[in-house]
Order: C-alpha cells, then structure tokens, then sequence
C-alpha cells in the first residue's frame, strides 16, 4: 500500500505540474513579499565584538527559518547607530536609524538598542510609526516601569498612547538590588560608589545605593566620572582615602570602566570591585588588563552565560560555535531570543504588516526559548527573573553563582 500511495501522489503531482503547464491560467505561487527586520547596535568602537556576537545570533535565527515564512522573504539589515567620533552610541546616528526604519515600507520589526540612552532617542520615534521595537540590552527601569526614573517615564516614550517596546533582559531595578545584596554576601560593609552619569550607569547605581544603604552597607561615596578622561588618578587616591571594602562602577566598558579599573589597582586600592552586565564582555578584561581584574573583580548580568544555559539555550550555543566557529558572548542570545520573538510574531500575525507584527509581539505569553519560558507583562518587560554573577580568572569571566538563591 505505502509504495501504490506512492505512486499515486507522485502521479497525481506530474499531472498538477502538467496542467499549469498547459493552462496559462495556472500559474505557480508567487512570493508574498519581503518583510525587513532592522537592528539599531554600535558597530564602532570596543563594544563592536558584543554586537558581533549579537548580529550573529540574529542571522543564525532567520537562517533557522530558512528567511522565509508562509511564503515572505525575511530580510535583514544590520544597521550601526555608533559614530567615529564618539566610539560608541550617537543620538544623532540613532534617531537617523528609527526614521530610516519608519520610512522603509517593508520594515515591520527593529531590534534594539544595546544602550538605554539610545533606546529614549528610538522609542517614540517608532511609537508614533507603530513600530514594534524589542530591546536583547536595555536594563533601564523608566523605559518600561512607572516610578522607577522621571515623573513622565515611561509615557513620554509612548506618543501614541500604545505600546510598542519590549525586552528580553530583566531590568535594573532587579539586578542593582542582587549586586548589592551579592556585595553583602561578600562581607562588605563599606562601598565607594562610581557612575559613569549616562542613564543605565547613573540609574543602576541609584538602586545600588538604595538597596545596600537598606541592608546596612556603608556608603562612604558616591561620584559621576567624566567618561572621557585619560586616566582617574586622583580619584583612585581619593576612593583608597575611605577604605571601602568594595568599589561599585555603574557603566559600560565604552565609559571608560576597564581604565577606572586599572587606576583604582595601580593607586594601591586592594578591595573588590564590582561591576554591571554592561562591562560584561571580553573588551573589559582587554581595556583593565587581567592582572587587575583576578580574584576581586564581580560582575553581574540579567541571566545566565552561555555555557551554563540548558535545552534550547544550549542548543543554541552548539548551534553557534557550529556556523560561527567560536563561542557567543554574553548577549548573542538575546540578539537571537529577540529575532526569534520577531520570527514568531510574523508567523502568528492575522496582518503581515505593523499593526499586526505588533499585535503578535504585545500577545507574546509562555514563550519557549534560550532564555527559557518567559512572557511579556504589560509593560513589555520580560518575566524571566533570573541573574546570575561572575568572576574574572585568567583572564576569562567565570560562573560564580545564581543570584537571588
């Protein structure tokens, strides 16, 4: 039976073939069209081998899917919202991008930022064009989150009176309070607190500060850094001056932490140092020099690396080194998860089109991915709650814990 099923389909095929052949009439189905999903990183500077890894992840999810769905191409561009001047992020390049984006009819998906700071130049831009938006990097509260910034966050970012920004990162307001509670742990009783005064790194060490001065941590400073400087040598001599057991940064490596790193190491400063999830790649260890960073060197990040994610998270990894010959940093899969948040979406649309990518987006519940099962809330932000801390050795970060248990 199975080989006379066989032949009749292969028959019944032939004569379909035959048929639209001969009639005019019939023809074979045409693509839909082609949808573009758009991501806005810095492709200049230090922080270009994180957005590599990112990019990659992305690629690596359209190429899962063949890049096409129900018949559409699925297109990318790869877009780069850093300038030469600055080496990282540009308002100015930003905004350029989400009007480029708003413009481009077959553009209904951008993913980004990887800086907060720039995802409140892009948001309303793409709000008011009802473009979906979803961030793998964004940790800053007020983006999303009602009384966690200024008093018109976040709906100054929603001109239209919707949503249209999400994430896949857990924020903030979680991961400042794990460092502090993990600074704790660590038996230090007095910190020195140092922000690079940009929205995520003055931000998160706002709730560092919170949450350590509540669990009886000493707070024997608190300072914004020019982020410019050649060298913070007399900080360093004024941050030893207190003898803090711990010495918090709340920045990124494109602000200049590897450097205040070096300085506080070569200033005679032997206590800890901590940093956030936006120092957490190799260019940091590269731009502090490994020999500052062994042994009393923290970092936190909303998630857990890619060597200890499990199921999809692992097969992702594997997947990974397999087209890509080398190891992922820490937010290739977010890049991925968040395409695949688009990929989904486009599938489930009842409208291949904004309105209906969108719609797709806001329904996202329960969804099975390298970050685990999550879903969006009403704010757009991610469920997932989990952080996780690492340590420097040898020049590698290294998996010291889940936080919070």
């Amino acid at each position: 039976m199975k080989n006379s099923a066989l032949l009749f389909s292969i028959f019944g095929a032939c004569s379909v073939l035959l048929v639209a052949a001969q009639d005019p009439k019939v023809a074979a189905p045409a693509s839909a069209g082609t949808l573009k999903i758009i991501s806005s990183l810095p492709r200049t500077g230090s922080a270009n081998a994180q957005t590599n890894t990112m990019v990659n992840g992305i690629k690596l999810a359209i190429d899962e899917v063949g890049g096409q769905i129900d018949g559409w191409k699925i297109a990318y561009e790869d877009m780069d919202d850093a300038s030469p001047q600055r080496g990282n992020w540009d308002p100015a390049v930003e905004a350029q991008n989400a009007n480029a984006a708003v413009k481009d009819d077959q553009c209904i998906a951008y993913i980004g930022t990887f800086n907060s700071g720039a995802a409140k130049v892009a948001i309303p831009i793409l709000n008011r064009a009802g473009l979906a938006m979803v961030s793998p990097a964004n940790t800053y509260p007020g983006l999303t989150k009602p009384g966690f910034g200024e008093a018109n966050e976040p709906d100054v970012y929603r001109p239209s009176g919707t949503i249209n920004y999400f994430r896949v990162v857990p924020t903030d307001d979680l991961q400042g309070v794990e460092a502090a509670n993990w600074a704790k742990s660590l038996q230090a009783k007095k910190v020195f607190i140092l922000n690079d005064r940009e929205l995520y790194g003055k931000g998160i060490t706002d709730v560092f500060r919170k949450q350590a001065e509540k669990i009886g941590i000493e707070v024997v400073g608190f300072e914004g850094i020019d982020s410019k400087a050649a060298n913070y040598r007399s900080l360093a001599t004024k941050v030893k001056a207190t003898s803090p057991d711990l010495v918090y940064f709340g920045g990124t490596t494109q602000s200049n932490a590897g450097q205040v790193a070096k300085d506080l190491r070569s200033g005679g400063f032997q206590g800890m140092f901590m940093v956030p999830d936006g120092c957490f790649e190799q260019a940091f260890i590269e731009a502090a020099g490994a020999a500052n960073l062994n042994d009393k060197t923290y970092i936190t990040f909303g998630g857990l690396p890619p060597e200890k994610m499990t199921g999809k998270g692992a097969e992702f990894r594997d997947a990974y080194k397999l087209k890509f010959g080398a190891e992922p940093e820490a937010y290739a899969s977010y890049g991925y998860e968040a395409a695949r948040v688009f990929l989904q979406a486009i599938a489930q649309a009842k409208t291949k089109d904004r309105a209906g990518i969108l719609a797709a987006v806001s329904a996202t519940k329960d969804f099975n991915g390298v970050l685990g099962k999550w879903s969006f809330d009403a704010n757009g932000d991610t469920s997932s709650r989990v952080m996780s801390g690492q340590t420097v050795q040898d020049g590698k970060f290294v998996f010291v814990k889940i936080l919070g248990n």
